[in-house]
């Protein structure tokens, strides 16, 4: 009977001991953001509930900025003309797989009146789709468009639990109202689905224009064309495009 049970006995300590399944490598030519600009900020919104849905997307299993490699290197040179400036870029979505442009779509033609109204208080749900606000189809998902901002070099990053407070304000309302956040006044929160968001919105002060612009002009010089619809949204050119569906894991 023992030498029956021993190869048993065998194979069950080689799989208590075995090491845990590791991370599944990157596709080539993608890299973590943090491997190549460290200092950039990052706070990835839709793998947490802070986002016009208010659920994470699949598909987001890490906050973490992934990007073609190009791209990623271009946004390391942005970081060091800023930090110049005593100033930072911060990321809130980098590449982000299909599967959760899927669930932007479907959510925005589910029916349903949910999601967080702060992210758009002046439009309908049902209209964000056929208003440009949500597409069937993403830039991020080919890993060359980051959603980003400006902060001051060195800033504390927000409380998450603050920024889900239900009292928060509309995304539109002064900085001060609105759920916390480090960045520069760009006149509206991230993902703010109004026509303030614009990039050359004529309802921003001229403050918040500047701001705007410092950003804009630092993306291009780096070779990055902004989405005119939202001041945060920028896609880097150049580079052959392909989408991907691999879901985001940690580092």
């Amino acid at each position: 009977m023992g030498s029956h049970i021993r190869p048993a006995l065998t194979l069950v300590l080689l799989l208590l001991t075995a090491p845990a399944a590791a991370r599944e490598p990157l596709p080539a030519g993608f890299v973590y953001l943090r491997d190549v600009a460290p200092s950039i900020a990052q706070e990835i919104r839709y793998a947490t509930p802070n986002n016009f849905t208010a659920a994470p997307l699949p598909g987001y299993g890490a906050g973490e900025c992934v990007l073609r490699r190009e791209a990623a290197e271009a946004l390391a040179r942005v970081q060091a003309e800023l930090e110049r400036q005593q100033l930072s870029l911060k990321i809130y979505d980098c590449y982000r797989p299909e599967r959760a442009v899927r669930a932007m779509w479907r959510w925005a033609h589910d029916g349903a009146r949910d999601g967080d109204k702060r992210f758009y208080p002046n439009e309908d749900k049902l209209r964000l789709f056929s208003l440009g606000y949500i597409a069937a189809h993403s830039r991020h998902s080919t890993g060359t468009a980051v959603d980003l901002t400006l902060v001051p070099l060195g800033a504390p990053a927000p409380s998450p639990r603050a920024a889900d407070a239900p009292n928060n304000a509309p995304c539109t309302a002064p900085t001060a109202q609105r759920a916390p956040d480090n960045s520069l006044d760009m006149g509206t929160g991230f993902d703010c689905l109004d026509v303030k968001s614009y990039t050359r919105a004529a309802s921003v002060t001229p403050e918040q224009r500047r701001a705007r612009e410092l950003l804009r002009a630092a993306m291009t010089r780096a070779g990055f064309r902004n989405y005119f619809r939202e001041w945060w949204h920028y896609e880097f050119t150049g580079v052959p495009l392909h989408t991907y569906d691999f879901p985001i894991e940690g580092r």
